[in-house]
Parts: structure tokens; C-alpha cells; sequence
């Protein structure tokens, strides 16, 4: 789309790298730890290829809890309660805590999975 002469040029703001504390979500941290573990559980679901139902027992869950899971309604699920469904699902959950370094400003919380 071409510019028109005199409108101001849009202003690029560099993520921090996480889209809830860009926004302005006092939970940012929180919720970026929730979106990585459901996308950990979601991509086990998929490759299972388990109707919601079979997901729901085997997690001891109800049928639109797993599908709130699947689209990412992330309200009703805690960050532990993540954690123990990828527990259920065979995973192994290892937690570090380490110093931060003294380059980064603030402390952060890091889901890594494969």
C-alpha cells in the first residue's frame, strides 16, 4: 500500500519476548509458562492422535476441559495443574533455579521442550 505524503511512519517497537508483557499483562510471566506447557501437551496429544474423550480419561479430566486445553483457554488451568497432566502424559518436568545473570535487568521463568 503506498504512503501518502505528510502521514506519519508507523513506529516498530522490538518484542521483549514475551507478547503478554508487551501488551501489558501484569502476569506475563505466568502466562507465557501456561502457553509452553499447553503447546508441550498439545503437540503429545497430536501425535497420539487421541479423541478428546480417550484424552479426558486418561488425564482424569472432563471432554471441554480438554478441548479449552487444545484451543489454549488456558484460565482454569494452573501452571502446576500443566505439570501434572504432562506427568500423566509420560513426561518428565525438571526444574532449575539458577542465579540470574547480571546482564538481564529482572528474573524470568523459561519453559524449554523439545
Amino acid at each position: 500500500m503506498a504512503k501518502l505524503r505528510g502521514e506519519p511512519k508507523e513506529e516498530v517497537v522490538r518484542s521483549s519476548g514475551n507478547v503478554f508483557a508487551d501488551l501489558g499483562f501484569p502476569d506475563a510471566e505466568e502466562r507465557k509458562t501456561k502457553v509452553r506447557l499447553a503447546a508441550a501437551i498439545n503437540q503429545l496429544l497430536n501425535q497420539r492422535r487421541l479423541s478428546q474423550i480417550a484424552v479426558a480419561r486418561q488425564l482424569g479430566i472432563n471432554q471441554p476441559k480438554v478441548s479449552a486445553l487444545l484451543n489454549y483457554k488456558l484460565e482454569g488451568f494452573s501452571v502446576e495443574r500443566l505439570m501434572r497432566i504432562l506427568t500423566a502424559l509420560d513426561q518428565d518436568i525438571q526444574i532449575v533455579i539458577r542465579n540470574k545473570p547480571r546482564s538481564r535487568r529482572s528474573a524470568r521463568i523459561v519453559v524449554t521442550a523439545p
